[in-house]
Parts: structure tokens; sequence; C-alpha cells
């Protein structure tokens, strides 16, 4: 069930945020995407559904909290879609702790040597759900803050927001993994 291959139902809202407008999109088992203007990767708008607010009160609300320093940690249900590598590397991604960052390599290695840094790197800018999978976390070898789906200025903001604007390198083994 990772990789969704039926015809879902989706639905979007779009809400203003301090990072711009934001599209939400859900389906009947949770938020399958999170995009900005602009976003790299961005479905085809016709496959968000149509547009209705039912379904993202707690998603609205939690995101604004984030973004307000309010909140570390999001209690949504996700379902993001995507290969089983893909999630796999998300699932890593959301282990990242608040305020901290790791890097692509990093991800790598956890792998246990299957993927490179720069397989990580496809996966993580595949992701549908950034902010709520914090791929924002994710730097450079060198902790150069990369490529980012909504722009490299959006993950600055996120990183200041979490300050960790000199992004301290976690160890891949201070993970507890």
């Amino acid at each position: 069930m990772r990789t969704d291959t039926n015809a879902s139902v989706h639905w979007h809202t779009v809400v203003p945020t301090a990072l711009g407008q934001l599209t939400l999109v859900r389906n009947a088992d949770g938020l399958c995407g999170l995009y900005f203007p602009h976003h790299w990767y961005a479905p085809d708008p016709e496959a968000f559904g149509p547009r209705r607010s039912e379904g993202f009160d707690e998603a609205v609300g939690q995101l604004g909290e984030y973004l307000a320093g309010e909140r570390r940690e999001f209690e949504l249900p996700l379902a993001p879609v995507g290969t089983e590598f893909q999630h796999r590397v998300w699932d890593l991604v959301r282990q990242v702790p608040y305020g901290r960052t790791v890097t692509y390599g990093g991800l790598a290695a956890r792998l246990g040597g299957e993927a490179s840094a720069q397989d990580v790197g496809a996966a993580v800018g595949r992701n549908p759900l950034c902010v709520l999978v914090p791929c924002h976390r994710v730097v450079g070898r060198d902790g150069k803050l990369t490529g980012y789906a909504g722009g490299v200025a959006r993950k600055r903001h996120l990183l200041e927001l979490e300050h960790a604007a000199q992004p301290a390198l976690i160890p891949i083994q201070d993970l507890g993994w």
C-alpha cells in the first residue's frame, strides 16, 4: 500500500502562509501532498481533485503552529504516494529531529550502502509532503543548503525557524538508529 496504483479520490485546498500559498492535497487516508507555488516535481493540478476545505482543519492548524514556532512535530495522517525506496528515504527524513540537519550521504549510509547520496537526493527531491516530511533538514556534505522543491530561500527560512541557520550536522550514529 505504499505505492498508490488505484484511482483514489483526491481533493485539495490552498492556504496562505509565511511560506506563500500552499496547496494541500488529501484523500480518505490522509494528506498526500503539500506543494509550494512553482514546486519542483508537482503533479498536474488536475490530479489534486476538486478544491474543498473539508478535512484540512487539523493540517492547517498544525502548519500555523509550526510556522509560528509553537510546534516541533506534526501529528497528522499522511498518505504520500511513492516507490518503496522513496518511502524508506522519507521515513528516515521524518526521524531527523527539529532544529537539526543530516546529509544526503548520512541517509545513504543508513540505508546500508544500497544507495548513493545522489539516489537519496533524488528521493528527497520527490517528497510530496515538504515541511510535514522535513526534507529541509537534509543538506549537502559540507552543510551547504542544496536544492529544495520550494526554493533554497524557503529551506533557509525553515531552518532559521528551527534555529538551525548554521546547520549542526548530526553524525548518523547520533540519530539513535
